[in-house]
């Protein structure tokens, strides 16, 4: 009798287990979100994503890749950059927020219960496109596919197209890509993959939806901002795009100053390099003035700037 109750108590309790398992979802909670991404105080997305405005996504395809992670190292984040991608559009930007995909290795009764999760939470089609259908416009799609290549793409044109439509973005993927030639040819879908293969994915289940994923040295967050450029990208911890936003329009306004003034040979290149004298600082203020609406900068942020100048 004592075995059979025990026995109805671990039947009971698997059951109970499974259901806990099926209620669990995908994509983290609104709440875990917004605790991972704190320091952020602005407006956010639904899910709790935080939501950079665009006019400082906008400013930031301006910024170097050298002043952003110079900004994030300084702030005690050294482990934001990742390098060696190919870029599909060559030359073009990529900026926006981070919405993550993790992929692992298919077993077959985790995939079965990832599957009945997706059903349960009303996802529609392959698990490929359940992170696709949650694109909101501006973000870019940061997929973890574990770096795998035959068997490994996890988009072709067909999902590309989807992904450009709804976001106006093309995508970051650690792995890689099938029908490269057709994702080319979509405008504005500017990407950073590991490469290229004619197979599709198979033996792969995807595990997570805006969760904390690992891309190279970095942990990408759901909300991060992404900005991509040449071979490398920088993931920015949405409270810290502002300041990268300043910081590098300044050192952007200042080297374009004293790269003038060193073509016109009024200053050695060691009193550029070196810390500005009080002479050239008033000739940057001045130079500032003349040329305010030819500048990369917008206008209210160099009046901002000449307010705080004190000579």
């Amino acid at each position: 009798m004592k075995n059979h109750c025990l026995k109805l108590t671990l039947l009971l309790a698997l059951l109970l287990g499974a259901e806990t398992l099926l209620a669990q979802s995908l994509a983290m909670s609104e709440g875990e979100i917004m605790a991972y991404t704190r320091k952020w105080e602005g407006e956010r997305f639904p899910d709790g994503r935080p939501k950079v405005p665009d006019e400082l996504l906008e400013r930031l395809k301006n910024i170097s890749l050298e002043q952003a992670w110079s900004v994030l190292r300084s702030e005690g984040y050294p482990n934001q950059y990742e390098q060696d991608w190919q870029n599909i559009h060559p030359g073009e930007v990529l900026v926006g927020r981070v919405l993550t995909a993790q992929y692992m290795p298919k077993r077959l009764e985790v995939r079965a219960l990832l599957e009945k999760r997706g059903d349960k939470e009303g996802r529609i089609g392959d698990m490929v496109s359940w992170p696709i259908d949650m694109l909101q416009p501006g973000d870019v799609y940061v997929a973890d596919s574990y770096g795998k290549v035959e068997n490994g793409p996890i988009i072709g044109d067909n999902l590309g197209t989807s992904i450009a439509a709804k976001s106006g973005n093309g995508v970051v993927v650690n792995g890689t890509i099938r029908d490269l030639e057709g994702l080319m040819k979509i405008p504005g879908f500017t990407s950073f993959i590991r490469g290229a293969h004619p197979s599709y994915q198979q033996e792969m289940m995807l595990t997570g939806i805006n969760v904390p994923i690992r891309i190279g040295p970095v942990t990408v967050l759901p909300g991060d901002i992404v900005l991509g450029k040449l071979d490398g990208v920088v993931f920015i911890p949405p409270h810290l795009v502002e300041k990268i936003v300043k910081t590098g329009e300044l050192i952007l306004l200042r080297d374009k100053f004293g790269h003038q003034r060193l073509r016109e040979n009024k200053y050695t290149p060691g009193q550029i390099d070196a810390r500005w004298s009080d002479e050239i600082e008033r000739d940057f203020s001045q130079w500032l003035e003349v040329h305010i609406d030819e500048l990369p900068v917008p206008r209210s942020e160099i009046q901002e700037l000449l307010k705080t100048r004190t000579w």
